[in-house]
C-alpha cells in the first residue's frame, strides 16, 4: 500500500495530525524516513501538489544525495541532502530537538556530504576492509573505522573520507529514545553496558550507544 492513514504518521514527521484521511508512505522503512513528496509539498512549500513534484522529478529538477530521484515517495533519512536545481536550493535533513525531522538550507558545497553511522565492520579476502552503514550503503576503505564511528561520506566520489570516533570529548546527536534530538558532548564511555554519559546544554544524560550517531 502506497498510502497510509494520518493518525499512523511517526510522531518524528513534522505534519500535523488533523488533516487528509491518508499521506504517502515512504519506500523504506517508515520510523525513520520521510517521503520526498511530504518534504516538497507539506514542509517547504515549493510544490503546491503531487503532480507539480513528479513533473519536477521527470525534469531532472530535484537531487537527492546528488543523485536523480526516480519517485516522489522516495524516502530521506537523517542527514541526507535534497538539491532543487531551478531554485538553486539546497538541505540536509536533521532532528530538532525535540526529536522530529527538519529541513535545514546548507551551502551547495555541503550537499555533496553526509554522515552514517558504522553499523559493521568485515575483513574480506585479500585483507580488503568493508564498513557497513547505517544508511545501507557498504564501503571498501583503508580509512581506519570502528563499529559505531561515524563515516563522512563523499557523495560525489562515492567513499567514505573521514572517520569522526566514538570517544569521550565527541559530540554526539541522539536519534532514538526520549532524549531523541539532544546534542552533546560525550564525557565517558562504559563499554560493558554499551552506554554513554552526554553532556548537553541541559544536563547530563546517559544514553545506550545504539542511540546515538557522532557528529563531529
Amino acid at each position: 500500500m502506497s498510502h497510509l492513514k494520518r493518525q499512523e504518521v511517526p510522531k518524528n514527521w513534522p505534519i500535523p495530525r488533523k488533516g487528509t484521511a491518508y499521506v504517502v508512505k515512504p519506500l523504506s522503512e517508515l520510523s525513520s524516513s520521510i517521503p520526498l513528496l511530504i518534504i516538497l509539498r507539506n514542509i517547504l512549500n515549493v510544490a503546491k501538489n503531487r503532480r507539480e513534484v513528479k513533473r519536477s522529478i521527470h525534469l531532472t529538477q530535484i537531487l537527492l544525495n546528488t543523485k536523480k530521484v526516480k519517485d516522489e515517495k522516495a524516502s530521506l533519512s537523517l542527514f541526507d541532502t535534497l538539491s532543487i536545481i531551478p531554485l538553486k536550493k539546497n538541505y540536509r535533513v536533521e532532528l530538532s530537538e525535540k526529536g522530529k525531522f527538519e529541513i535545514k538550507e546548507i551551502k551547495e558545497g555541503e550537499s555533496n556530504y553526509k554522515i552514517a553511522k558504522i553499523t559493521d565492520k568485515r575483513t574480506l579476502r585479500g585483507k580488503k576492509t568493508q564498513l557497513n552503514l547505517s544508511d545501507g550503503r557498504n564501503f571498501l576503505s583503508t580509512i581506519k573505522c570502528a563499529v559505531n564511528d561515524s563515516g563522512v561520506i563523499n557523495l560525489k566520489e562515492g567513499k567514505i573520507e573521514k572517520c569522526l570516533p566514538l570517544k569521550e570529548n565527541s559530540r554526539a546527536l541522539v536519534i532514538a529514545g526520549k532524549h531523541a534530538g539532544e546534542t552533546g558532548v560525550i564525557r565517558s564511555i562504559d563499554k560493558e553496558r554499551k552506554m554513554v554519559s552526554l553532556e548537553s546544554k541541559d544536563a547530563s544524560v546517559n544514553v545506550l550507544i545504539k542511540q546515538l550517531i557522532i557528529i563531529e
